[in-house]
C-alpha cells in the first residue's frame, strides 16, 4: 500500500482551504464546492465538507473534533515560514524549536483547531531520512 492522501472533514471548507493554501503556497484544486485538494509531491491534503459524509453513511466523522492527529509539512526553512506567517497574523502554538529527533518544528492550528507542524530537518540523521544533503 501507499499513503496517497489525508482528508479533513469540515463544516465550511473555504476557510480551511484558504488557510492551507496560505501556509503552504500550494494552489488548491476545487472539484466541487464541497471538496478541494492541495497536492504536494509526496501526497495530497483533501478537504471536504460535512455534506460529503452522506456518501459514506451516518456518524462517520465529526468536523473540528481532532485531538490526536497532526498534519505535517516539510519545508526548506521553518524559521522563514514562521516569520512570513506570523507577519500575516497566524497564531502559533510553538515557535520554531529543534526537536530531539533532529527536526526544527513550529506548530500552529488550522481554523478547525487541527494541529499543523511545519518542520525542517536539521540534524544529519534527519536530513538523511528525508533524502536531503547533509
Amino acid at each position: 500500500m501507499n499513503l496517497i492522501s489525508i482528508r479533513i472533514i469540515t463544516a465550511d471548507p473555504k476557510p480551511l482551504v484558504a488557510f492551507y493554501a496560505a501556509v503552504t503556497g500550494i494552489a488548491p484544486t476545487w472539484f466541487t464546492e464541497d471538496f478541494a485538494e492541495l497536492a504536494t509531491p509526496s501526497g495530497t491534503l483533501a478537504i471536504a465538507s460535512t455534506r460529503t459524509l452522506a456518501l459514506f453513511g451516518d456518524n462517520i466523522a465529526r468536523p473540528a473534533a481532532n485531538a490526536s492527529v497532526i498534519v505535517e509539512f516539510i519545508t526548506p526553512d521553518v524559521d522563514a515560514d514562521f516569520v512570513r506567517l506570523a507577519a500575516q497574523n497566524f497564531a502559533f502554538e510553538q515557535s520554531p524549536t529543534t526537536m530531539p529527533w533532529g527536526n526544527r518544528s513550529a506548530l500552529l492550528r488550522d481554523p478547525d483547531g487541527n494541529l499543523v507542524n511545519l518542520f525542517t530537518p536539521v540534524s544529519a540523521q534527519a536530513r538523511q531520512k528525508f533524502g536531503l544533503a547533509a
